[in-house]
């Protein structure tokens, strides 16, 4: 159980071309390699682990990116951003989940009132944004991991089904009781917004950082299936429940990421909308077990325990990946990742370096 953080123990580099260091939103490991997506990219970039140079206990760059439009067949054009947010590695696959939500134009400074009202009023979805997707995993000729459409062992990149306006889950959620009506309401706006990932088997737990509902925060489960060259959603009971709906009481706070360890699973849970405040990491203890128990439709689960708070600043240094680092990788003790958006001075070196922490 993660008590104690170690601030700036990781370095990471990166390229000067790489649109990812400043907005990091997903994380995951394959032994001595770190997998790291952007909220802003359309794919995932890989980074080897280096000799430390310095105070950091980790260090990683020689980065390499894997285009989502070199393994599947988007619904978006090649270089429109998927918005990805929450990353997992299960069973030889890197799974990845984009947020499924609406943008709002912003205002720019110089622009007259009446064009930034214009603005301000302009709802976009990007197609790609619709993405849930598992990426095999498979050693190139030097060993190092990499990613395919298709490995040598029969296993292939796969996506759930859709296609430029929504997907089978956006679909299956589009008359819902407690989400339907927040579909057509951007993310930032707490609106339908997912943030977190995890897996277990064909069973995927999906965190929304929107909407938060009366102080409850919300995790979606859901079963896959292949079928075809799709993935495709399974009921997950014998009355036909395709999304399974576990609301959590966070402090009111939305979810950020999610990653199970062993029975547990834990909890990054921030601010919903764009708002500065606390994000803390909470604790499910024993949730596998509650989650392969439970046979309602709905359930509410109130007893999480925050274990700690993690350091923000206003505009930025805002904790959105977590992951459990491999054993042994940073000591003896059981080691968490932590990254950051919009990292702040204290987070960079230089224009391409930034640093994340570990929770020990």
């Amino acid at each position: 159980m993660p008590n104690s953080r170690l601030a700036n123990a990781v370095r990471l580099e990166f390229p000067r071309a790489s649109a990812v260091h400043a907005n990091l939103s997903g994380a995951a490991f394959t032994a001595d390699w770190l997998w790291v997506a952007g909220d802003e990219a359309c794919g995932v970039s890989r980074l080897r682990r280096l000799p430390s140079q310095g105070a950091e206990l980790l260090r990683y760059g020689d980065m390499q990116d894997f285009a989502l439009a070199d393994l599947l067949d988007l619904p978006g054009p090649a270089d429109a951003e998927a918005d990805l947010e929450g990353m997992a590695v299960a069973d030889g696959y890197l799974w990845v989940v984009g947020s499924h939500g609406l943008k709002r134009k912003n205002i720019k400074p110089g622009r007259s009132h009446a064009e930034n009202a214009r603005r301000l009023a302009q709802l976009s979805l990007d197609a790609n944004r619709c993405l849930l997707a598992c990426l095999p995993l498979q050693p190139d000729a030097s060993g190092a991991p990499g990613l395919v459409k298709q490995a040598a062992d029969g296993r292939r990149a796969l996506r759930l089904k859709g296609d430029a306006q929504a997907s089978q889950l956006t679909r299956a959620l589009a008359d819902d009781p407690h989400f339907g009506r927040f579909m057509g309401i951007p993310g930032k706006d707490n609106g339908f917004d997912i943030e977190g990932l995890a897996v277990d088997g064909n069973r995927l737990l999906l965190g929304l950082r929107g909407p938060v509902l009366r102080g409850w925060s919300a995790l979606l489960e859901i079963e896959l299936d292949c079928k075809g060259d799709q993935l495709r959603l399974v009921p997950l009971d014998d009355d036909g429940t395709l999304v399974r709906k576990h609301f959590l009481a966070l402090h009111g706070l939305g979810l950020r990421d999610l990653h199970f360890s062993g029975p547990d699973l834990y909890l990054l849970a921030g601010p919903t909308m764009a708002l500065d405040g606390d994000v803390r990491l909470f604790k499910w203890p024993n949730a596998k077990q509650a989650l392969a128990d439970n046979r309602e439709s709905v359930r509410f689960e109130a007893g999480l325990t925050a274990l700690l708070t993690l350091p923000h600043q206003p505009g930025g240094d805002r904790a959105e990946a977590i992951c459990q680092l491999p054993t042994g990788l940073a000591g003896h003790l059981p080691d968490w990742l932590v990254l950051y958006d919009a990292p702040g001075p204290g987070r960079q070196e230089g224009e391409c370096v930034i640093f994340g922490d570990l929770l020990r």
